[in-house]
């Protein structure tokens, strides 16, 4: 997420003004869309892409061509879970509280917040505050409970009165990472996942020029 902008600024430089450029963002429809705004897209140079919907995402063909970006519609469920109303209520209940989301958060919740920005941005903000301050943080739980153990000088309050876990980076822990190490050290690699030559070869593309942008 820390380097989106740079992302977009990478592909729409390779547009012209006689041929401007079109982004397919994926796979966080709101990390584009808050960032695109960010950058002075208006909502209407955006659409959202439905990869179920054969009929071009659910767009119109007029839609696909005033839109500079494509949002696929996917989100991360942990940051999708926060509303805006839990914004209005932790402001209700803690005076001259900051609101500090990430940015896969929904629009309207960054609309309502304080500050946005990426894991890394979130640590730094906090580390480099003023004790006293008092924060309420809308992304992943652990995150918010480790700076609230490291700044106890500060006052650090998951954003959301529910909980939403990632299921899926549950499944990374440590006994699992040193049973895949000890695997891999005596070459008996366990869990191998394969796919064709094109595809490997896209995603190492895709990857590098990520990297190189950032």
């Amino acid at each position: 997420s820390s380097n989106a902008r740079a992302v977009l600024d990478w592909a729409f430089a390779r547009g012209s003004e006689t041929r401007p450029q079109r982004v397919l963002f994926f796979p966080d429809q709101h990390l584009g869309r808050n960032t695109a705004r960010a950058m002075g897209i208006p909502l209407d140079a955006m659409c959202v892409w439905n990869p179920h919907d054969p009929r071009l995402g659910g767009n119109a063909v007029a839609q696909i061509e005033r839109s500079r970006v494509i949002l696929w519609q996917g989100h991360c469920s942990v940051h999708a879970m926060f509303r805006p109303e839990h914004v209005d209520a932790v402001r209700a209940n803690m005076p001259g509280v900051k609101v500090l989301v990430h940015p896969e958060c929904s629009m309207e919740v960054v609309d309502k917040a304080d500050l946005t920005g990426s894991t890394s941005f979130i640590i730094k903000q906090v580390e480099g505050a003023a004790p006293g301050t008092s924060w309420a943080i809308g992304t992943e739980l652990h995150l918010v409970k480790r700076l609230e153990q490291r700044h106890p000088e500060q006052t650090v309050r998951f954003l959301s009165p529910v909980v939403c876990m990632c299921a899926t980076m549950y499944r990374i822990d440590l006994a699992h990472l040193c049973w895949s190490l000890e695997h891999l050290e005596v070459g008996k690699p366990v869990n191998v996942i394969r796919v064709d030559d094109e595809t490997a070869m896209w995603a190492v593309t895709a990857l590098e020029r990520m990297l190189a942008v950032s």
